[in-house]
């Protein structure tokens, strides 16, 4: 079979002359450079993230867990809440059997109604006694008032009786009269001494009903002690009797429950724990990303359990030393060789934005906080302005090559 000899040959320089013509389309270079614009994009910003930020993955949301235990021991008779579910302060979470607990508010109860009826008969006794006194302090003053007329009686007789004596001396009364005044000197002086003695037996009384008086108010005071001591049994019993429901110490969430009805529980057993709502990150930075880094400063979260989404945040603080130093083994450089190991320090950083209430977020999720430390911030605008800028000057520039090449290959 011969060729034939008018047919054309093709040529290499025709063939890449077609693919630049292809290359330099239109629709080939604008495209490729929107592509590579976005690329620029993301680079440039994770370039300026990276001169301003500092970011670990070894971070995680942290929280309150508070323990909840019976302060008394019984048995279950109800539970009112189920695994993960959310309660409010002071909702009912566990019904211990009262009945014991209740018997021994009745008991008490009856104890302090029995010194309250002790302490009313003492303070009648008291009373009774104080009018006593008041009665024989009246009848000492009787019996004082007495001796005194007495006294003045027998001074009165005294005289009297001198009088006669003189009268009767100077014949001037008879032994008859005489007599009679003698008589009665020795009757008052006998009234005088009988009313001194009544008065010393009155004041007697009076000594004794102060002392009784004394006793019975000892005995007050000794009575008033056990009632209000009975009453601090009834307050003490009905605190315990109140123990016996247990409820929510605070807004959050039910964790770890391990009661059911018929348990029987002791005092401080953990039966459940409560996880607040209020939640934050510990971060652990490595110590050469601390230089810059101090409390205030904005951050962004990337939470793991909702997709890396991204919330608003703040560092809080930054622990007074690192982690290690505080573990239940802290290391001991001063023995053996020592190898320098990057610590890592924990820094507590606070959400700015509420979580999404949907998602059960507590302590233990992963996260990937990112703290601005740099003082200057490139804005998004400006990064995708830079990277169309990029592009573009990189299409013109792929253009003019491809231009170039076309007319070398002509």
């Amino acid at each position: 079979m011969s060729e034939n000899p008018n047919q054309p040959i093709p040529s290499a320089a025709g063939g890449n002359g077609q693919r630049l013509a292809k290359l330099n389309s239109p629709f080939f270079i604008w495209p490729a450079a929107a592509g590579f614009a976005l690329l620029l994009f993301f680079g440039l910003d994770y370039f300026f993230t990276a001169l301003t930020h500092e970011s670990t993955d070894d971070a995680f949301i942290a929280g309150h867990l508070v323990s909840v235990a019976p302060r008394i021991d019984g048995q279950v008779s109800a539970v009112h809440v189920v695994d993960n579910q959310m309660v409010h302060s002071n909702d009912l979470l566990i019904e211990i059997d009262p009945s014991d607990y209740a018997i021994t508010v009745a008991q008490k109860q009856s104890a302090a109604d029995s010194s309250d009826a002790n302490v009313k008969t003492i303070l009648a006794a008291d009373e009774l006694m104080r009018k006593k006194v008041a009665t024989a302090e009246a009848s000492a003053r009787k019996a004082q008032a007495d001796a005194d007329a007495s006294a003045a009686s027998a001074k009165l007789a005294a005289m009297n009786f001198e009088r006669a004596e003189s009268l009767l001396k100077d014949k001037t009364i008879s032994q008859q009269e005489f007599d009679a005044t003698q008589a009665a000197n020795n009757a008052a002086q006998a009234n005088f001494i009988s009313a001194q003695q009544n008065v010393a037996e009155e004041n007697s009384k009076v000594d004794e009903s102060h002392s009784q008086l004394a006793a019975a108010e000892a005995e007050v005071g000794l009575v008033k002690a056990q009632w209000e001591e009975s009453l601090t049994n009834v307050v003490a019993a009905m605190l315990t009797l109140s123990y016996t429901k247990i409820f929510a110490p605070g807004d959050g969430r039910v964790t770890r429950k391990q009661v059911e009805v018929g348990d029987y529980l002791q005092t401080g057993q953990q039966i459940m724990s409560i996880v607040p709502v209020e939640i934050w990150v510990v971060a652990n930075f490595k110590e050469s990303q601390l230089r810059k880094m101090s409390p205030g400063q904005e951050a962004l979260v990337e939470i793991d359990a909702l997709g890396g989404r991204k919330f608003r945040a703040h560092v809080d603080s930054v622990q007074a030393g690192s982690g290690a130093a505080f573990s239940l083994l802290p290391p001991e450089n001063a023995t053996g060789n020592f190898v320098k190991v990057i610590q890592r320090v924990p820094v507590k950083i606070v959400f700015d934005e509420l979580l999404p209430g949907d998602h059960t977020i507590g302590p233990g999720l992963s996260v990937t906080p990112s703290v601005q430390v740099g003082s200057f911030r490139v804005p998004d605008f400006v990064t995708a302005l830079f990277a169309i800028i990029l592009a573009f000057a990189a299409g013109m520039g792929f253009r003019f090559i491809l231009n170039r090449n076309r007319a070398a290959n002509k």
